[in-house]
Parts: C-alpha cells; structure tokens; sequence
C-alpha cells in the first residue's frame, strides 16, 4: 500500500495523520489500523470500518435541575483514603465517607466529591494510582469499613496502632491487616448478622453477571499468582491464563471457588457500604450527594482487559502529545476501549461503565473528557512522540452519557483542562455537561480573569489532585519539588519562582477588584499564605456564575502536602498523605468554618 492509500485509510479509521509539519510515522499508522481490526487489503469502505453518527446534536442532553439553574451551589472534595478517623484501619473508609458527608451536609455543602473508587491490585496494594485501576466497573475493596461488619475482630492492636497514626497510608500493611480480617469474617459467617441479608448477596451475584464473575476469578488468579512469585498483573502471568476462557481457568475457578466467592462477597460488602453512605450524604440534606471520577483508562493487565479484551485496543496505550510542558509527550500507560468493537456492540461495554458509576453518584466527573472524541494512542515499544490521535464516535459516546445521566438524575461534569478542538466545548454545553475551571489557570496576560467570565454551566475550584493546595502553590512548593525530581531544570525554576511572585500579587489584585479583599491588602507580598487570602480565594469563586463550586478539604485542613506530582512514581509518596486531624474535628477547625460560612452566605441552599 503507497502512502497516498494509507493515509486515506487512516483517514477514514480516524486515525490523524500529520501535526503541523510532523507526519505520524508510518509504523504508527500501521499499528493503529491493526489495533482498530481494519484491514489494509481493502478500501476504506470495506475495511471493516462501522458507521458513526456525526452529529452530536443528536446526543441529547444530561439533566439541570430546575433548582440548580435558579440556586448555584457547592461541595467539598477530598481524597477518601486521605481522610482519618479513630475507627478505621488507616485508610480512610465509607464510613468515613457517610460521616464526611454529614458535616458537609450541616455545614451547608450540596455534595462530596472523592477520588475515583475503581479497583485497583488487591493482591499489589503499592499500585496506589486512582486514576491507573485494574477495573473502572468494580470497586476498591480497601475502603470497606471493618467496624461496620458483623463479627469483626481488631487486628494486632501494634499494626493497628502504626497505621492509624502514620502521616502515609501504608497501603501493604492496611491491604494485609484488612485481607486477614475480610477472609476471617467470611469464613466464620460473612451473612449471619449482616444487614443484608444473603438472599441480597445471591441477587448481587446474579445481577453482576459474566463481568463480575471474570473480575473475581482475576483476583483470586492475581492473589494465587503473586503467591508464587508472578506479578498480580495478568501479561506476567503463565500464558495458559491470560485467556479467561482457557480450561485451565476454568479449572482453577471450579477448585478456588471459595477464594473465587470471597471475591465477589467483597464487591458485594463494598457495593452496599458506599450505597449507604450515599444515602446517609442525601438524608443528611446534600441535594447532589456523592460526586465521583471516572478514570479515562485502565491498567493494561488489570482485570478490565483480562475479562474481555474484545473491547479493549491491543499494543496501544493512551497518552498525551508533544507540548510545551512535555517535548517529548506523555505515555500514561492506559489502555483504550476500541471505537470500533463498542460500535458493533451497540455501546453496551460504555453504557455499563457508565452506569456502574451512576449508581451510587448524584454527578459524576470525566477525567480527560475529549476521551469522548479522541485519545492520543502510542505503539507499544514506541515513545510518545510517535502517537497520534484517533477519533471516537461523539455522538454515540456522548448520548450513552446524557442517557444515563437522565436515568439516575445525575449531573455530569467534563474534565476539559488544556487544549481541545475547537467547537468541542460548545457541544459539552449543549449537552449540559459541565465545564471545569480551575482558578490558577483561569488568567490572560498576567491577570486572573474576573469570576464573572466564568461560564455558567461550569463547577469552579481553586486547584485538583494534580495541583498543589492554595498554600502549596502560593510558597511555590510545587516548583521546588519540580525541580528536585528533575522535571524542570534550576534556571526553570527560577523564572518560575519568579512567575509565582507576580501571579500571587496578581490574585490579591483580583480578589480587591472583586471586593473580596480591602483596596490597600498588600497580601501579595506574604511569604506564607494569609487566611483571609485563602477565604477571599473560595468568595472569588462563589461569586462566579458557575453552577458548582468544590471546596478542596485539603485547603482548610490538610494535608497540604501534594497528592500526587505528575511526572513521578516511586520518587514521592503519591496518592498517601493522610489529614492531619480527624474527620470527627473538621467541623471545629478554623479555616473549614471560615470558608464554609462564606459558601453559605454566597450560595445557601433555597
């Protein structure tokens, strides 16, 4: 095939071909086109190649409730195993969840935003990354509350006592502690007791079907395995079981059928403590309730791609291109649902997906929402700059979205941060999918824009997990950690350091011009955030137009060290940093009272 024919394949698969003067190598092209089942042998229009909808007017829209339009609102966001109680195994837990969400809920706030809740690796508790699970349709069983189960006996109160005071999450010591308790209430009795009864197990059980049986046998194949020696990962695996189908695991899951049950027994518990605490946030008065994330991707030898790999692209991983933040682009190691194998399913695969997030949220967040429209994919083996980007069906993907939306009455915000096509976040709007502002970022030549520029249908934050807290940014602990890891160089540094001065001078200039802060406030100069900068920050935002405000726990009581540096792995303690009182103490702490008090001035409940 000449290059002219390729590239008009590609064309047609979706697949870009050039950026700027830089042509997609044609290995690239190649790989991609194998990866989305298209065959090079024919024209594009008997490649193989399903027909899309182009008109994402047709995807419906997601529901505004008529109260929201007429009564803007806000809620905090934490990160859930960062939050500490004097009950729970040293990660934070649902209980801790329910119980978050009831001081929000006095205080004023209509929802609780967490990290995404996604499976991770049970059996490898030191893959920590929300946003890198093993299965986007299943939950983290490391956040079931122990206290809350009948026959519950307290682990080695030396252990226990380590993790419930450690600034970190000990992720392998918490998954031992809480693996030994889990297996030992269900040997003993893991229904007599309970508040659900067994009969609601059995029907869990039924109800999850094929995709949940699958992700049991991984997990207890991933256990089995990393007893032995192998990684908890499946591509590590002995090849006789990387294929679910196989007879041999089969065989495994006839012999382990216990370890198989104790599996699903856990997503059962977990699936009905986080619909408790859901309840408990709406009971409580919160008219939203739990916000959640849904990751963009998953691990590629997780539990999502060992089930069913028919709709997941093969020797590709999802990423970022070349910019002027990363020259040499970003490998997120991520694998993609394949357009073309959803297409043919109707969209089933997403729509489940989709669902298994709704039915505990009252709004849900997309991470990296132009997922709907394109991913930047990369060869396996290749460096990122050798990716490009492939179209997915908008419309399709976008109306499975607002229809789900509708029928669990949620709303949907689209994580739409840097460079998107143009148009694309006109039709978010449309759709009534909520645009995400961010205050550090939101500035033009050197000034922050005026909160009244803010779209409407919008939430607003000062910052995300990515983002270093208001106190972090202004002493510029995240330039410094930059540079210590080697991702910016001293001279960046200091035009940096530099930068940060100006832009904090910048955003008292702007709260004085909102009359947030006092005409002479020379705030600017502190080395140290001042409070009342912090309050002034969250009444800049609560004067926005913007729908939704989020209130980031971490700003009014810790932790202010960051969540996670981007760029970073095993060089700093990403997604463990612990508050720094417990839950039970936010509601007397200053900075919460202060902040929250604002909200509820600015935007009380109607």
């Amino acid at each position: 095939m000449d290059a002219d024919a390729l590239n008009r394949l590609c064309w047609a698969a979706g697949i870009t071909t050039h950026y700027g003067d830089r042509e997609v190598p044609e290995a690239t092209k190649h790989a991609l086109l194998a990866a989305l089942g298209v065959s090079e042998t024919k024209p594009p229009e008997d490649a193989g190649l399903p027909p899309y909808d182009t008109d994402p007017a047709r995807a419906g829209a997601a529901p505004l409730p008529a109260w929201l339009r007429d009564n803007r609102t806000w809620g905090l966001f934490c990160q859930l195993y960062e939050l500490r109680s004097h009950r729970s195994w040293g990660i934070g837990d649902f209980s801790d969840l329910a119980r978050l969400s009831e001081v929000a809920a006095a205080a004023g706030a209509d929802f609780v935003g967490i990290n995404p809740l996604h499976a991770l690796f049970l059996s490898d508790p030191d893959r920590t990354s929300p946003f890198t699970p093993s299965n986007r349709q299943f939950l983290n069983p490391l956040y079931i509350a122990m206290d809350d189960l009948p026959g519950n006996t307290r682990p080695d109160k030396t252990a226990l006592a380590k993790v419930q005071s450690a600034d970190l999450v000990d992720y392998g010591l918490v998954a031992r502690m809480k693996r030994k308790g889990l297996r030992a209430i269900f040997a003993r009795k893991p229904f007599e007791g309970n508040r659900w009864p067994e009969s609601d197990f059995e029907a869990f059980r039924a109800e999850g079907g094929v995709s949940l049986e699958r992700h049991a046998r991984f997990e207890a194949l991933s256990q089995a395995m990393v007893e032995k020696g192998h990684d908890a990962g499946w591509k590590a695996w002995p090849e006789a079981y990387r294929d679910p189908e196989s007879a041999e695991v089969a065989a495994f899951a006839k012999k382990n059928a216990r370890a198989v049950t104790f599996q699903v027994w856990l997503q059962w518990i977990a699936s009905r403590q986080l619909s408790a605490a859901a309840l408990t946030g709406r009971e409580a008065g919160m008219r939203v309730g739990l916000y959640l994330d849904l990751a963009v991707g998953e691990a590629p030898d997780g539990s999502a791609t060992w089930s069913d790999n028919h709709f997941t692209l093969q020797g590709v991983v999802v990423g970022a291109p070349p910019d002027v933040f990363s020259q040499d682009g970003q490998n997120w190691a991520l694998s993609a649902l394949s357009p073309t194998a959803l297409a043919r399913a109707g969209y089933a695969p997403f729509r489940e997906l989709i669902a298994a997030q709704l039915k505990y949220a009252g709004a849900l967040r997309i991470d990296h929402v132009m997922a709907l429209r394109q991913l930047f994919l990369i060869p396996d083996n290749a460096s990122a700059s050798a990716g490009t980007h492939v179209a997915y069906p908008l419309a399709e993907m976008l109306g499975v979205v607002t229809e789900e939306a509708d029928r669990h009455d949620a709303l949907v915000i689209g994580e739409d941060l840097g460079w998107v096509p143009d148009g694309f976040r006109d039709i978010l709007q449309a759709a009534n999918i909520m645009a995400y502002r961010i205050l550090y970022f939101e500035q033009d030549w050197g000034l922050f824009t005026r909160a009244s520029t803010y779209p409407e249908k919008a939430l607003a934050c000062i910052s995300t997990h990515d983002l270093p807290t208001l106190a972090g940014w202004w002493a510029g602990d995240d330039i410094g950690l930059r540079e210590r890891f080697g991702l910016i160089d001293a001279e960046k540094a200091a035009g940096d350091v530099a930068r940060r001065v100006d832009e904090r001078v910048a955003l008292v200039n702007a709260f004085i011009d909102g009359g947030e802060l006092p005409g002479d406030a020379e705030d600017g100069a502190a080395n140290a955030l001042p409070p009342r900068v912090l309050t002034a920050a969250y009444r800049f935002l609560a004067s926005a137009p913007s729908m939704l405000v989020g209130v980031r726990l971490a700003d009014l009581v810790g932790p202010h060290g960051p969540t996670n540096v981007p760029g970073t792995t095993k060089e700093h303690p990403n997604w463990r940093r612990r508050a720094e009182i417990s839950v039970d103490e936010i509601a007397e702490a200053e900075a919460f009272k202060e902040v929250t008090a604002a909200m509820r001035e600015m935007r009380p409940r109607g």
